[in-house]
């Protein structure tokens, strides 16, 4: 006979704050209530969702983990008829990533995450203890298996065994999973690969919102292993996804196909709890109010990456308790884009630009930058650094003298400028936006304590081609000149002694932009990039380039993550590497810098 007629599923894609317990736990409430109106079953919230993903070394906090216990129960308490699935901390005989399971007041089971990932920005291995048992739920006829986030990511696992020993359905996965370019397709692809080998109704929940470099981008799914995409929540922003649970053809594709079976032929890694929930009653169909479904995860690669940069900047201003950004502007491609970001993402009244320029400014730069202006509708200020820059030569001129006087002369005037944002930053309380680029920071093309300073840097993760091309995209979705084309057309210039070009100094971007993204995120090899017919010679000073600047790339503000192997969680290159990296010259010790952009 078939089960499962009847439940309706509730995925509540919510945005929470590391360490904001009460914050949290109002946010849980408000969407649990919500679910409940809507006549939900079981509500489902992201992995970690009570305290904020992810919490790193508040976890060797133990008033934090106690705190966060006495949070759990506190949200126990207004639970009712409808079961909440909450991601939360488990500090038991170790500490451990869990699952709770809440129904009518109290804390009915607690699953514990068997899988811990401990690669790219993951290190969860530094904090929890791995669970070993399975956890399924029998809800309204249906049962319902608990996992978290990495406990899919491999074939077999709870997942599999859940199904085979516990006789699950469906299989309810809370995550926390980080955005990064293409993410979400990798997502479904396997995501469909684990419903169709199991034969399990998988619903996935996200959680959404900046922290820090991260961004998470929700895009939380319902598959069925037999008719594919349910139902799928918007990218980017917070939603609740409901879901009337069918369970008809999977009885039969079982018994025909019986794979649960020969999972069991095995020593299973670990047991599988089978709790039922007494009293429960799922209403019938016509008492619910009905379901309009739809929804779709997929965006074009450009949406996708402006809306994971407003989400980030959004976030890390709101979750740092900031009102207001200020920022560098030059004339140039780089400063535009994060203006034009931060308008968007804060809108122009909280967002100021400063034009700091010298006498190696052009007419171009003033034009670019009062035109960006005008379209954004931000304000600007105007300081120029000519009678700063005599005045330090004549009353430190000590300091500039050496080989490499040139380029110091060239970095003081980035540093002047640095000075200038940071005070505008201390007198005014606002958070200053760093507007280097990938391209640069990885060939150390950026001046320490100069176009370096700031606060948060929102395209650190863009190369200068993929710059460009965001910066076109956003002109094209608002249907105007966002970005001033005297802006988009200019050739990349510093500005820092006379007809400089940023091609005096490095390879041109779009012979560039393609190693660095093979080298850096790609892991290639010297020997596999010139096998793809890059020049040798060339391959190798960029090499060299990138590994010997990995002392200022420490020193940068934090950004947003947007590649597979962005600098920051994921790149951990030593400083100090002995017969590995070559010496740097002058212009990579510290190189001719930008007042913010290239």
């Amino acid at each position: 006979m078939e089960r499962g007629q009847g439940m309706r599923l509730a995925l509540a894609q919510i945005n929470t704050a590391v360490g904001d317990l009460d914050g949290n736990r109002a946010r849980i409430i408000e969407a649990l209530h919500e679910a409940e109106a809507l006549g939900a079953d079981l509500a489902c919230f992201p992995e970690l969702s009570l305290c904020g993903y992810p919490p790193e070394d508040l976890l060797l906090k133990q008033d934090f983990l106690m705190d966060c216990e006495r949070s759990l129960h506190e949200l126990a308490r207004e639970v009712g008829d409808t079961i909440a699935v909450v991601g939360t901390l488990d500090y038991a005989e170790d500490l451990f990533n869990a699952a709770a399971v809440l129904y009518r007041g109290g804390v009915i089971a607690v699953y514990h995450k068997r899988f811990l990932p401990n690669y790219g920005v993951f290190d969860e291995n530094r904090y929890f203890a791995a669970g070993e048992e399975g956890l399924v739920v029998k809800s309204g006829g249906v049962r319902v298996g608990i996992t978290v986030c990495e406990d899919i990511w491999y074939p077999g696992g709870p997942l599999e065994e859940e199904v085979a020993y516990g006789g699950a359905e469906v299989v309810v996965n809370i995550s926390s999973s980080p955005y990064q370019r293409g993410k979400q397709k990798e997502r479904e692809r396997l995501l469909k690969s684990r419903a169709a080998d199991s034969l399990v109704i998988l619903a996935y929940v996200n959680c959404v919102g900046g922290q820090d470099e991260l961004v998470f981008d929700g895009g939380s799914i319902i598959l069925h292993p037999l008719k594919g995409r349910q139902a799928a929540s918007p990218r980017f922003t917070q939603h609740l996804l409901l879901y009337d649970v069918d369970t008809t053809g999977l009885w039969a594709r079982r018994m025909t196909r019986p794979m649960h079976r020969y999972v069991r032929q095995g020593a299973p890694r670990g047991p599988t709890r089978v709790i039922g929930l007494v009293g429960q009653r799922s209403p019938s169909p016509g008492e619910r109010p009905p379901l309009f479904l739809q929804g779709s995860t997929e965006l074009a690669e450009e949406e996708e990456i402006f809306q994971a940069l407003l989400l980030g900047l959004r976030d890390y201003v709101r979750k740092n308790g900031f009102q207001d950004v200020v920022l560098g502007l030059s004339g140039g491609i780089d400063s535009s884009l994060t203006a034009a970001l931060a308008a968007m993402a804060l809108g122009p009244s909280r967002v100021h630009g400063v034009f700091l320029p010298s006498r190696f400014t052009s007419g171009v730069s003033d034009e670019g930058v009062e035109g960006l202006a005008r379209s954004l509708g931000i304000t600007v200020e105007t300081y120029s650094i000519d009678a700063m820059l005599d005045s330090y030569k004549e009353e430190a001129g000590g300091s500039l003298e050496g080989p490499g006087r040139a380029v110091a002369l060239e970095n003081l005037q980035a540093r002047i400028r640095g000075n200038i944002l940071m005070n505008i930053s201390n007198s005014r309380g606002w958070l200053v936006l760093a507007t280097g680029n990938k391209s640069e920071l990885s060939m150390g093309y950026c001046t320490l304590y100069g176009d370096m300073a700031g606060g948060y840097a929102v395209i650190k993760d863009l190369l200068k081609g993929e710059v460009y091309r965001l910066s076109r995209h956003v002109n094209e979705r608002e249907g105007r000149e966002v970005i001033p084309e005297i802006v988009l057309g200019r050739e990349p210039t510093a500005e820092l002694r006379e007809g400089q070009k940023d091609s005096d100094s490095l390879p041109p971007y779009e012979v560039l932009d393609p190693i660095l993204e093979d080298y850096v995120e790609n892991g290639l090899t010297i020997e596999e990039m010139t096998a793809k017919g890059y020049p040798p010679d060339l391959v190798r000073e960029v090499v060299n380039r990138v590994d010997a600047n990995e002392y200022k790339r420490r020193q940068a503000p934090v950004g947003i993550k947007i590649t597979p192997r962005a600098f920051g969680r994921d790149w951990r290159l030593p400083i100090s590497m002995v017969g590995v990296k070559a010496v740097a010259d002058p212009v990579t010790v510290d190189s001719p810098a930008i007042e913010g952009d290239n």
